[in-house]
């Protein structure tokens, strides 16, 4: 069996309001051809197929669109997962119509456990999939009144992982002889690589997490939320596949992949990853000006299907400030788009003002971020209440939510 797990495709993400459209596009044809010409019979998608919870129609053109096209390969099932940009509604919504074309949508954590739990069969191999979706705190953990900062989060992550073992235990009470078990989830696993395009997870302590909390029932854990591929804790058998698409300039040196993994008599063989082409060229270039000018036109000179993004990082001299106009019109006659324009000098500003000097902006910044750099402008300490960092988690989820 040839089992093949992506994640957090982010469908209508824009970077820097420029919109990927084109580069999922390609994707996505690409991801067909190759689960057709290697005749994959799985495909796991672990949470945020969407960038927000209110997809464009010509996201979800393309999202379905992919799914019909599934039916022209040799792919049985599709399993599909909520994450913390996805709407469970949105998703949930078609289910019924996407269950006859063998696609099992799970967009939120379910009443019964069981409805999370599916078994496949194949090549004459069995399947056992638990598709966990993001677990939301309101969905798995109740509220106590008067209950701590700590207490709450220590109440989330017994929760989460209560979950996880008890999708475990109907597993095994329900495994076929001679069946590979395999978990969805999409969360953050401590010791994760982050990069500045990832959306922070409540609760705050949910990095507690770690490759020995999962249960030994799972052969594999396919996991979503982080865009670095990467294994958890060292596991060859617990990994996130990471985006398919560069979502943000620090994710410029990752080689984007999906992972293949190939099974058989009930045991995993070979994980492999696949690299994703780069669809369009995204690029960070730092110097001088004409350092950056003459890198701008050697990007420029080389064939692209895509124009390229770039962005511009100058090293600021006390006589010349170069603005972002200026550099545009270096630009502007060559093949390339600068999408933004930093200076690597850092001014001493404390709180959220230093980042007007520093080579980031408020595209590239979390929102927890932004909340702790204003507290700490406002001379607040959060360490000393943590319950206020608690509430903006819940807070912002909620609203994220909507």
């Amino acid at each position: 069996m040839k089992i093949l797990h992506t994640s957090d495709w982010h469908l209508g993400h824009r970077l820097h309001e420029h919109s990927q459209y084109e580069e999922h596009s390609l994707f996505l044809h690409w991801l067909s051809d190759y689960i057709l010409q290697n005749q994959i019979d799985v495909l796991l998608l672990a949470g945020d197929v969407f960038d927000t919870g209110a997809p464009s129609a010509q996201s979800l053109k393309l999202y379905y669109d992919f799914l019909v096209n599934l039916r022209q390969t040799n792919c049985h099932s599709v399993f599909i997962t909520g994450g913390n940009h996805d709407a469970p509604g949105t998703l949930d919504a078609p289910k019924e119509l996407l269950h006859a074309l063998s696609v099992q949508v799970v967009g939120k954590a379910t009443e019964e456990l069981c409805d999370e739990v599916f078994t496949v069969e194949c090549n004459g191999e069995k399947l056992q999939v638990a598709a966990v979706p993001f677990l939301r705190d309101q969905d798995i953990r109740r509220a106590v009144a008067g209950e701590s900062f700590d207490q709450i989060t220590e109440r989330y992550k017994l929760a989460l992982m209560r979950h996880y073992h008890d999708v475990a235990r109907i597993c095994e009470e329900n495994k076929p002889e001679k069946a590979l078990t395999i978990a969805m989830g999409h969360l953050f696993a401590i010791g994760g690589k982050v990069s500045d395009s990832e959306q922070s997870i409540y609760v705050g302590n949910l990095g507690d997490i770690g490759a020995e909390d999962f249960p030994e029932t799972f052969d594999y854990m396919a996991l979503g939320h982080l865009h670095r591929a990467q294994k958890v804790g060292g596991k060859e058998h617990i990994r996130y596949s990471g985006s398919p698409l560069t979502l943000s300039f620090s994710e410029v040196n990752q080689e984007k992949q999906v992972l293949l993994i190939e099974t058989k008599d009930a045991q995993i063989k070979e994980i492999s990853p696949v690299v994703v082409p780069a669809f369009r060229h995204i690029n960070r270039i730092r110097g001088t000006y004409d350092e950056c000018v003459a890198k701008l036109q050697l990007i420029a000179q080389q064939e692209h299907a895509l124009t390229p993004w770039v962005e511009v990082i100058l090293e600021r001299k006390p006589d010349a400030i170069l603005s972002y106009t200026e550099i545009n019109k270096v630009a502007e006659p060559l093949n390339v788009e600068v999408l933004r324009v930093t200076y690597s000098q850092t001014k001493e500003v404390n709180g959220a003002g230093q980042y007007a000097e520093q080579e980031l902006d408020i595209n590239d910044l979390d929102p927890v971020e932004v909340f702790r750099l204003k507290c700490k402008e406002e001379d607040f300490d959060l360490e000393q209440n943590p319950e206020i960092v608690d509430a903006f988690h819940e807070i912002l989820q909620l609203v994220q939510g909507q």
